[in-house]
């Protein structure tokens, strides 16, 4: 039997689809283009031979071209657009920080409580509307691609493509996990290692869809992968950075909640309520204190680095810390002090 598993694109998107099949050991030698077509569901020679000429077609880890003759016991990857519902953009003059810019790419410092894109229900106001206007005053004939996405309330980097030859080029790079990217979160506890990895399938919650869970065991879910260390301690917060090797929705939050260490103040994984500390009254309003500072999950997307799609150039970017994060951290940084210099207990703080 032919094994097939499709597994959508990382980081929150889902804009591409990925197939991976190994050959029979009894197939004839057909091309390859031909093959796919009558092994993947709703797909066409055409969209094959797209994928083939954009290189997204791999046979035993090298690209290939369609008319390509599969042997016996290869091993197939292919990337395909996902079919996406089409919701119009409407441009929007809203202010970027764009962090850097050319005829391909284009990098952008979102802030919190910005939706990437439209959705139905949600059709104004996202980075998306705003790209869009931006590129029709700046650089007309190009567009805004997605080639990833971070949660509304996560602020920092996020990378988008101009065209579809940059589009498709970077794709591959987050899908082949090559993508450099580190996050700054601060969470509750006082984490027992200097550094470790979060290895566990996410998944929707058959609870709640609308949050991700974590299937240590079986087939449930997609595979991902977090690498962590951390940055300073605080006492009852840490300050971590996170590395994605994958990047699936939620991943970051997830992964931290199934460590025992939610992020602070995220309200979807348990990270807005004491977690760790006292209950006295002095404690509890210095907690409410630094959520009032930082409305959201301390969660940053901090490094972004990549290969040019088109000169090849390895880039690479930081962005600071924003405010409301910057803040939080320095409370408890200095509630961390205090503790540490009169050496009594948090509610004499």
């Amino acid at each position: 039997m032919t094994e097939q598993q499709n597994e959508n694109i990382d980081n929150d998107q889902e804009l591409f689809e990925h197939y991976e099949i190994t050959v029979d050991k009894g197939q004839s030698l057909i091309r390859i283009d031909k093959f796919l077509m009558d092994r993947i569901e709703n797909s066409s020679r055409s969209k094959i031979q797209d994928a083939a000429k954009d290189g997204n077609i791999w046979v035993n880890n090298k690209p290939v071209k369609a008319n390509y003759k599969i042997k016996p016991d290869d091993h197939i990857r292919i990337m395909m657009p996902y079919p996406q519902r089409e919701i119009e953009v409407i441009a929007e003059d809203i202010q970027l920080d764009i962090v850097y810019e050319d005829k391909d790419v284009i990098i952008i410092n979102k802030p919190a409580n910005m939706v990437v894109h439209p959705a139905y229900g949600n059709y104004k106001g996202t980075l998306l509307n705003a790209m869009k206007y931006h590129l029709e005053q700046n650089d007309p004939g190009s567009a805004p691609l997605m080639v990833h996405r971070i949660d509304k309330n996560t602020s920092g980097l996020l990378l988008m493509a101009k065209h579809e030859q940059a589009q498709t080029h970077l794709s591959r790079q987050f899908y082949n996990h090559t993508i450099n990217r580190r996050y700054l979160g601060l969470v509750w506890g006082d984490l027992d290692n200097n550094e470790g990895t979060i290895e566990g399938n996410l998944g929707r919650s058959p609870a709640n869809r609308k949050v991700m869970t974590v299937f240590p065991k079986g087939n449930t879910g997609k595979h991902a992968v977090t690498h962590y260390k951390v940055l300073e301690r605080f006492g009852y917060v840490t300050a971590v950075e996170c590395q994605l090797e994958t990047g699936r929705t939620h991943q970051i939050r997830a992964h931290m909640k199934y460590l025992g260490h939610p992020l602070f103040n995220d309200e979807t994984y348990g990270g807005n309520r004491i977690r760790k500390g006292t209950t006295f009254s002095k404690y509890k309003q210095f907690i409410e204190n630094a959520f009032k500072l930082c409305p959201r999950q301390a969660l940053h997307a901090k490094t972004l680095g990549f290969e040019h799609p088109v000169s090849g150039k390895w880039m690479e970017f930081t962005s600071d810390l924003p405010e409301d994060i910057n803040k939080v951290m320095e409370k408890w940084r200095s509630y961390a002090h205090a503790s540490i210099q009169s050496k009594q207990n948090p509610q004499n703080f």
